[in-house]
């Protein structure tokens, strides 16, 4: 087929889903992949009731809210997805998810193990879930010291729940070693090439099939 004409087939879009414990690479790797695709894949702004930190834009990185506000989006079934990480909360909203799917937008989550369980349970066909993992426990401590925005206590009990996360990995389609920003940077961009082509998700391949063999009898 065309590569032109395969483009035109319609598309319902999809979900791409990176978990990882603090410290693996994973906004690196979610920010570098955001440069690379442009318009075709946009970040999924969660909900938060933690509070910004240097450099973090309300409307961009998150939605900030307090607890009040948080719980009415919770309460009334407006956010897909939601947990607490270190007594904060953090959610994902309904509305604009199934806008861009319909609309064939792909878009990136950065959810921890919790919120990726819940988005497969809530929309099984257009979940695609990667974890990153860190080389070894010794990089993992290196690169949370090395942002130099928790203090040793936050570092420490961070580490204590690596372990815990890192054994959800097997909840994942794809897992990913991040020993290097580059190679990792690849593997993602295959997958997210393979995962477009799935047979399910081009909703105008039937029609086009479909005209194809009108054409051909």
């Amino acid at each position: 087929m065309d590569k032109t004409v395969s483009a035109m087939v319609a598309r319902r879009g999809l979900l791409l889903v990176l978990s990882s414990p603090s410290g693996a690479g994973k906004t690196t790797l979610a920010k570098l992949l955001l440069d690379a695709e442009g318009e075709d894949l946009k970040v999924s702004v969660s909900v938060t009731t933690r509070p910004p930190r240097p450099g973090e834009v309300d409307g961009v990185d998150y939605y900030f809210v307090d607890h009040d506000r948080f719980a009415g989006l919770r309460d009334g079934a407006e956010l897909l997805e939601y947990a607490e990480v270190f007594g904060n909360f953090y959610g994902t909203p309904r509305a604009q998810v199934e806008s861009a799917l319909s609309a064939g937008q792909d878009m990136l989550f950065d959810v921890d193990w919790q919120g990726a369980r819940e988005l497969a349970r809530c929309l099984p066909e257009d979940v695609v879930r990667v974890f990153i993992l860190p080389p070894s426990a010794e990089a993992l401590e290196t690169r949370l010291r090395s942002r130099n925005q928790d203090s040793d206590d936050v570092v420490a009990k961070r580490m204590a729940k690596a372990s815990d996360e890192i054994g959800h990995w097997d909840e994942y389609d794809y897992v990913i070693i991040n020993s290097d920003v580059e190679a990792s940077i690849a593997q993602l961009e295959s997958i997210l090439k393979s995962e477009r082509l799935r047979r399910v998700r081009r909703t105008g391949l039937g029609a086009f099939v479909f005209e194809l063999q009108r054409e051909l009898d």
